[in-house]
């Protein structure tokens, strides 16, 4: 049976992207992001799902983890973010005084937590503060997290989407220590690859000259810091089109000549979702 390791505990958008994935794999939770990445490292077949950015509130930060592993990305997956306000069972919503969840779920509800004047309280994450809410026995405490969340922990959902912006979207990431890419056919594809410039004026404007000259489209070029140096930095990329397609090869190896440091981190079919 493959394996597929998220960070966070049952419940957790991260559980519920991986069962929507493959929900037939061995789905097993991780405390933080590095043990995922290093399960990942040392065992061959297994996978881990990683959210790398959310459409409102932009990246996670696990980049750095990205560039210290350097796992193959084998797809892309887009997991709808539907919060709801969950409590122990009978209780309405007018008993409900405080809200538990992680910050980001918070900030995402700001307005349902407004309107009904409850107090916030910042936890770890999402399905940590149902589980909480769910060993207690205070109506006046509730969490945000998924229907998954409420599921798992027989919470019951007093509210549902309560989010202030419907069509919340979370890009995840599926990735392992197998190389793996598609056959290049005449389908939507991503090639995502890191980079380091040679330290010289004008290096990156000059780097991306090929990208130009053969049409290739970047969605994503992100920079960060070189662990502990804030004078070295290195570049996340993902460009439109397939590593096979001649196009994206030569401006490949335009961009080499300027690197000291550059590594394709896979090849996948691009989610439906980047049509909408």
């Amino acid at each position: 049976m493959s394996k597929i390791y998220f960070q966070g505990i049952f419940g957790a958008y991260s559980h519920l992207a991986a069962l929507s994935i493959n929900p037939k794999a061995e789905i097993i939770p991780c405390k933080t992001f590095d043990e995922c990445f290093l399960k990942a490292s040392k065992e061959q077949n297994s996978k881990i799902i990683i959210p790398e950015s959310n459409r409102i509130t932009g990246n996670i930060g696990i980049e750095y983890l990205i560039f210290e592993y350097r796992l193959n990305i084998y797809s892309e997956y887009f997991q709808k973010i539907e919060h709801n306000l969950l409590g122990l069972p009978g209780t309405k919503i007018s008993d409900v005084k405080n809200v538990y969840s992680h910050g980001q779920a918070l900030s995402q509800c700001s307005k349902f937590i407004k309107s009904h004047n409850l107090n916030e309280h910042v936890r770890a994450d999402t399905a940590g503060s149902a589980q909480m809410i769910s060993k207690g026995k205070d109506k006046s405490n509730a969490a945000i997290a998924s229907a998954l969340s409420a599921e798992t922990y027989g919470l019951e959902v007093l509210k549902k989407n309560i989010e202030n912006e419907k069509g919340n979207l979370t890009r995840f990431l599926i990735m392992g220590k197998n190389i793996a890419q598609p056959e290049f056919e005449n389908k939507k594809y991503i090639t995502s690859f890191l980079f380091k410039l040679k330290s010289k004026p004008a290096a990156l404007y000059q780097s991306l000259g090929g990208f130009a000259i053969n049409g290739v489209n970047l969605t994503k070029l992100q920079s960060y810091p070189e662990k502990n140096t804030f004078d070295s930095f290195f570049f996340l990329c993902d460009l439109d089109g397939h590593i096979d397609d001649p196009k994206v090869q030569k401006s490949l190896e335009e961009l080499g000549l300027h690197c000291q440091d550059f590594h394709v981190l896979g090849v996948f079919e691009a989610d439906k979702h980047r049509e909408k």
